[in-house]
């Protein structure tokens, strides 16, 4: 989708149940939470939402080959590992990963670790949709379960790279 200027004057609000949601896989486990999409607003250059990443869980580390992708801590405490370097993440840390930065998110409390996550050109939302489950508010968290066994597959089309375990 082109931005043929039907951007001009357009906005999107949306409200804290609004958007698809899914059950993340281990070693994540949490949810994801998709807030908006181009499907939403006509923006096909970027996607937002939040990861909710149980106590103990962890991003398995990554790196996109064509995005970029900005993550701010809201709750939790936890760390951010980029490129080998480890940074405390905590309520208000930003990251900003260019190109090819390898990164992953550790857990380290006893609370779930909320982020919000936006990444351009889009991608993560429709990832947390093939390798999770939906979810909906209120419902409690499933067992944890394992990632499909296409995991591989979905990861290399949708340009995650150098995935760790």
């Amino acid at each position: 989708m082109a931005d043929d200027g039907s951007l001009d004057k357009r906005s999107v609000v949306v409200q804290p149940a609004d958007g698809p949601s899914y059950w993340q896989p281990v070693p994540a486990n949490g949810y994801s939470h998709v807030k908006l999409s181009g499907a939403d607003t006509g923006a096909a250059n970027l996607a937002s939402g939040f990861q909710h990443i149980a106590p103990g869980g962890h991003v398995r580390a990554h790196s996109h080959a064509d995005q970029f992708e900005i993550l701010t801590c809201f709750q939790g405490r936890g760390r951010v590992v980029v490129d080998g370097e480890s940074h405390t993440f905590v309520p208000g840390t930003t990251a900003f990963l260019g190109h090819n930065v390898r990164h992953e998110i550790i857990n380290e409390s006893d609370v779930e670790l909320v982020m919000q996550w936006l990444i351009s050109p889009p991608g993560l939302d429709e990832f947390f949709a093939a390798i999770g489950r939906p979810r909906h508010p209120g419902e409690p968290a499933p067992e944890p379960f394992a990632r499909p066994d296409d995991v591989v597959a979905v990861e290399s089309n949708m340009g995650f790279r150098d995935v760790g375990s």
